[in-house]
């Protein structure tokens, strides 16, 4: 970009999504200086090492001062405190948006506590990682994904195309939404998923099956389904608060699909089962593959290999010096992937190029 969007921008939780949208900001330089405030000082080091802020203080009037963008990526039930903190400091004019996964109870809290001169825009980048912190931020992490912001009829339109910009010089494709929308959309499709992969974990252990032989065949399918299961509990417990109504209704329906398919399979009801499963394979079909959702996107490929030294170094040569980055490396001990190792690419570009490469080494490849 020729000028830069925002004079100073404030990272209040510069942690995975903080960071990494302060990483982007800076690496395109649509901000002429990003700064972090943290609560403890220890932390400051960490964030400047690696390039996530230009600064940081303990300070909060001093953050905020001369901000005219303010980026809240504290877990949600901490939002409306810090809003609160901060109100006094925020001069006119400044916009202020959060990186939350819940956005109804944000947005009216903030219209609440933040002065009529400073203008609030919710925001969720839907992309993210298993990583905690911002030690698993990164500059990238939000190219390619859906980022909402979500307006009601009290939100400043010009607020809303300036972050709007913001959110296409990252790299992300923006979505508006109003902010009810958003939060059963992503009960559905992100929270339901993630309570979904909890309780498949914790069910193992109620089965009454030898736990350390069970955790050992837990590969293949259920790693793969399991894997958001370890989220940060902090974070998604103040999810499933700030997001309560949305979820419930969501874990009711699921609920109802859960005891139907119960009655099919009790009954022998051969047809309903087959109904089932098709209507779902169906739907699932329709996902596009080329954006990044609300999960971590990841496009792995799986490579038969036979007990050879030296062959995850003569695969790793082959997309080195192709210029593929790989995300994941994982050897396979299940019986249904045989001898093979898993890798995990960041793009679907990156996962289709390797998959040639090795087609043409003559190498045996499933694409997940």
């Amino acid at each position: 970009m020729d000028k830069e969007l925002f004079n100073k921008a404030v990272i209040l939780g510069v942690g995975l999504m903080g960071g990494s949208l302060g990483m982007a900001l800076k690496n395109r330089r649509l901000v002429g200086e990003v700064t972090g405030f943290f609560r403890e000082r220890a932390k400051i080091e960490e964030a400047l090492h690696l390039g996530a802020v230009d600064t940081g203080t303990t300070s909060l009037p001093q953050a905020l001062q001369g901000a005219d963008l303010v980026i809240v990526g504290t877990p949600v039930g901490v939002i409306p405190k810090i809003l609160e903190e901060m109100k006094s400091y925020l001069e006119p004019g400044c916009i202020v948006t959060d990186l939350g996964s819940t956005k109804e109870e944000v947005t009216a809290r903030a219209e609440e506590i933040l002065p009529p001169e400073v203008f609030f825009v919710g925001g969720h980048p839907m992309t993210g990682s298993e990583e905690w912190g911002v030690k698993g931020a990164n500059p990238y992490l939000l190219e390619n994904a859906i980022y909402v912001l979500t307006a009601t009829p009290q939100t400043d339109s010009r607020a809303v195309q300036a972050l709007k910009m913001m959110v296409e010089e990252v790299g992300s494709q923006n979505l508006i939404m109003d902010p009810q929308e958003h939060d059963l959309l992503v009960a559905a499709v992100s929270h339901l998923p993630h309570l979904s992969a909890v309780t498949l974990v914790n069910t193992i252990s109620e089965t009454g099956a030898d736990l350390d032989k069970a955790l050992f065949l837990a590969a293949g399918g259920f790693k793969d389904t399991t894997r958001i299961a370890m989220g940060n509990p902090l974070m998604w417990r103040d999810i499933c608060l700030s997001n309560r109504e949305m979820i419930l209704k969501c874990l009711k329906i699921f609920k109802e699909q859960i005891e139907k398919m119960e009655k099919h399979i009790e009954y022998r009801q051969e047809e309903e089962i087959e109904r089932e499963l098709e209507k779902a394979r169906d739907l699932r079909k329709n996902i596009p593959e080329r954006v990044k959702g609300l999960l971590p996107g990841i496009y792995d490929l799986v490579v038969l290999v036979g007990d050879v030294p030296g062959v995850i170094g003569k695969i790793a040569t082959i997309f080195g010096n192709a210029g593929i980055n790989i995300k994941d490396i994982e050897i396979l001990k299940s019986r249904e992937e045989g001898g093979s190792i898993r890798f995990s690419f960041s793009t679907l570009e990156d996962r289709n190029r390797a998959h040639k490469l090795l087609d043409k080494e003559k190498f045996q490849v499933t694409l997940r």
